[in-house]
């Protein structure tokens, strides 16, 4: 399984593993990159966790598509399962 996240391209820190260190350096910048995929992404507690997690996909994609600025793109953290 593979999940993704949105970051700018200048933050150091892993937000999958160092979540508080990028989460800090993100708000620091004024980037409030979890907020500004909040705006986009049209999430609801109606949706299924699967239908949240696409339309979270999807909202990545709009923001990165209209990144004028150059700064923001997708990491991603395989998971695999150990069975």
């Amino acid at each position: 399984m593979s999940d993704s996240m949105l970051t700018t391209i200048d933050n150091p820190y892993d937000p999958f593993t160092q979540f508080e260190e990028w989460y800090a350096y993100d708000t620091s910048m004024g980037y409030n990159s979890c907020g500004y995929l909040a705006r986009i992404a049209a999430t609801s507690p109606d949706l299924t966790d699967y239908e949240n997690e696409k339309e979270i996909d999807r909202a990545i994609d709009e923001i990165i598509e209209l990144n004028i600025y150059g700064i923001y793109k997708r990491v991603t953290n395989e998971s695999k399962d150990s069975t």
